[in-house]
C-alpha cells in the first residue's frame, strides 16, 4: 500500500531507540536525520519535513518522558502527535443534505471517487447522486454511469449535451430527491485556463457547500502547484486521496492539505466502488507506525459480516458461539474476510499485526495466503453438504474423490480439515466463554500479545 515505505522507514527508525530508557542529544539528531530521509523520499515538500522534524527535535529534547518509559515510546508518541498535527482533523463532511464538487486534474481519480463517495453516503442511511458534467473525456459519461450502477446510487449526465454548466444546472433539478449530491467535473493534463474557467461557472450554479481536490497518491511534487492554483480558483476545503493501493509514495498529498490549509475527506483504497475509507487522523498514523486502527478494523468488519449475511440469508455467524461448528460456517468466515478487503490492508488494522510484524513478512506472502483461502474454498465446493455439517467423517476414499473433483491434491485436503479443526477448537473457547466480562478479558489478553497468542487456528490465514 502506498506510504508502507514511508511508515516503514519510520518504524525503522525508532526501532534503534529500543532497550535504551533515556534518550540522548545524538540519539534524538540520528532519529531527526532519519525521519527527515524517510519524508523527502516520500515526497513531502522539504519545508514541511524541516517544521516537523525541528518540533520532534525540540520536544524530544525539552520535554521529560513519563517516569518508566521507554525512549522508544517516548518519541514515537512525540512522532505519531506531530504527524496527526501535520495532516490536521478530517474534512467536516455532516450526515445531512449537502453538494459536494470533486476538481481535479485529468486521471487523477474523480469519477471512481465520485461512485465511491457516493456508497459511502448510501451506506450511512442517504440518497446520494452522481451528476457528471464532463464533456471533454471522451467515454466519462459512460464510466461514471457504469460506477453509479455498481453503487446502486442514483445518476444523471447527458452525453449529448457539451454545456457542462447546464448538464450541472440540470442535473441537480432531475436528481432534486437525493439528500447528497457529488457534482463530478472534467479535469485536463494541466491546469489550463478553460478549466479554471469552466470549473468556476459550475461552482456559480451547483453553489456547493464543500469543495474537494482529488489527487492521485503518485502526484509527488507537483501537489504543491495544482492544489494553490485550485483554491485560488473554487477554494479547497478538503482533499480525497486516491489509489493508495498502488506503490506511489504519496507525500504530495500531505503537502497539498498543508498547502491549501485543508484536510482529509477520504482514501480510495482499490478499484471497487466500496475501496473507500473515511479519513480517520488518529487511525491513519496509527497504522502507519505499526500501532493498527481499531475502529477502521471494526467498521470492515461489520460491513463484511453484513454483506455475507445478505448473500447467504439462512446463516447467521452468532449461530457458531450456540452448536456445532461446521465446514460450512468455516466457508462464510472466509467469504467475509474476503469482503473486508485486501488481507494486507486489514492486517495493518490490527494492533501487534502491521507494522513492524508485516515487514519480515516475504512481499507475496499475503497473495499466497489469499491464493490459499481460494483453494479451501474450491475444495469445500466439491464436498457433499453431508461432509461439510460432519467433517469429522470424511475419511480416506473421500479424501481423495474431493481432491480429484476439486482439481487439487490430497494433501491439500488434508490441510483443509486441520484447519477446520484448529478453528473449531478456537470456536469451542469462545463456546466456553460464561459472561460477557470473561469474554472481554479474553480480548484485552489477545490485544496485549500483540494480536497473535489469541487467533487460535486463525493464524495460518
Amino acid at each position: 500500500m502506498v506510504l508502507d515505505d514511508l511508515g516503514s522507514s519510520l518504524r525503522s527508525s525508532l526501532d534503534k531507540l529500543r532497550g535504551k530508557s533515556r534518550i540522548s542529544e545524538e540519539d534524538v539528531e540520528e532519529i531527526v536525520k532519519e525521519i527527515q530521509r524517510s519524508l523527502l523520499s516520500a515526497d513531502v515538500d522539504v519545508s514541511l519535513v524541516m517544521e516537523l522534524s525541528d518540533n520532534i527535535k525540540e520536544r524530544a529534547l525539552e520535554e521529560e518522558p513519563p517516569a518508566g518509559t521507554p525512549a522508544r515510546d517516548f518519541v514515537l508518541r512525540i512522532v505519531y502527535e506531530e504527524l496527526v498535527g501535520l495532516i490536521g482533523d478530517s474534512t467536516e463532511l455532516p450526515l445531512e443534505e449537502q453538494t459536494i464538487l470533486l476538481a481535479g486534474l485529468q486521471g487523477s481519480g474523480k469519477t471512481t471517487s465520485a461512485a465511491k463517495m457516493a456508497w459511502w453516503f448510501s451506506t450511512k442511511g442517504l440518497r446520494p447522486a452522481v451528476i457528471q458534467t464532463d464533456t471533454f473525456r471522451p467515454g466519462a459519461y459512460d464510466q461514471a454511469k457504469e460506477m453509479a450502477s455498481r453503487a446502486e446510487v442514483d445518476f444523471y449526465g447527458n452525453p449529448d449535451n457539451d454545456d457542462p454548466v447546464e448538464i450541472a444546472r440540470k442535473g441537480l433539478e432531475e436528481t432534486s430527491e437525493a439528500d447528497v449530491h457529488i457534482v463530478d467535473t472534467a479535469g485536463r493534463h494541466a491546469l489550463e485556463d478553460d478549466l479554471i474557467d469552466e470549473i468556476e461557472q459550475i461552482e456559480g450554479v451547483v453553489e456547493p457547500d464543500t469543495s474537494l481536490l482529488v489527487l492521485d497518491a503518485a502526484i509527488g511534487q507537483g501537489a504543491k502547484e495544482q492544489a494553490q492554483q485550485f483554491d485560488e480558483s473554487i477554494g479547497i476545503d478538503g482533499v480525497v486521496i486516491t489509489k493508495l493501493d498502488g506503490t506511489a509514495k504519496g507525500g504530495g498529498a500531505l503537502t497539498a492539505v498543508d498547502q491549501t490549509d485543508s484536510s482529509i475527506a477520504f482514501l480510495g483504497t482499490g478499484e471497487e466502488v466500496q475501496d473507500v475509507e473515511r479519513f480517520e487522523p488518529d487511525g491513519f498514523i496509527s497504522r502507519l507506525l505499526g500501532m493498527g486502527d481499531l475502529g477502521q478494523l471494526a467498521e470492515r468488519v461489520e460491513r463484511a459480516m453484513d454483506q455475507t449475511e445478505i448473500e447467504e440469508d439462512d446463516w447467521d455467524p452468532e449461530d457458531m458461539l450456540q452448536g456445532q461448528f461446521t465446514l460450512n460456517d468455516m466457508q462464510k468466515q472466509m467469504e467475509a474476510m474476503n469482503n473486508m478487503g485486501p488481507l494486507d490492508q486489514v492486517m495493518d488494522m490490527i494492533p501487534g499485526f502491521g507494522g513492524g510484524i508485516k515487514d519480515q513478512l516475504p512481499d507475496d506472502a499475503m497473495d499466497v495466503t489469499q491464493e490459499r483461502m481460494h483453494t479451501f474454498s474450491v475444495i469445500m465446493d466439491s464436498m457433499t453438504e453431508a461432509e461439510k455439517e460432519y467433517p469429522k467423517a470424511i475419511g480416506a476414499s473421500q479424501i481423495e474423490r474431493i481432491a480429484r473433483g476439486s482439481g487439487t491434491n490430497e494433501d491439500q485436503v488434508r490441510e483443509l480439515l486441520q484447519q477446520y479443526k484448529m478453528m473449531e477448537k478456537t470456536i469451542k473457547q469462545f463456546q466456553g466463554m460464561g459472561s460477557e466480562q470473561e469474554m472481554q478479558r479474553m480480548m484485552k489478553q489477545m490485544q496485549q500479545g500483540g494480536g497473535g497468542g489469541g487467533m487460535g487456528g486463525l493464524g495460518p490465514f
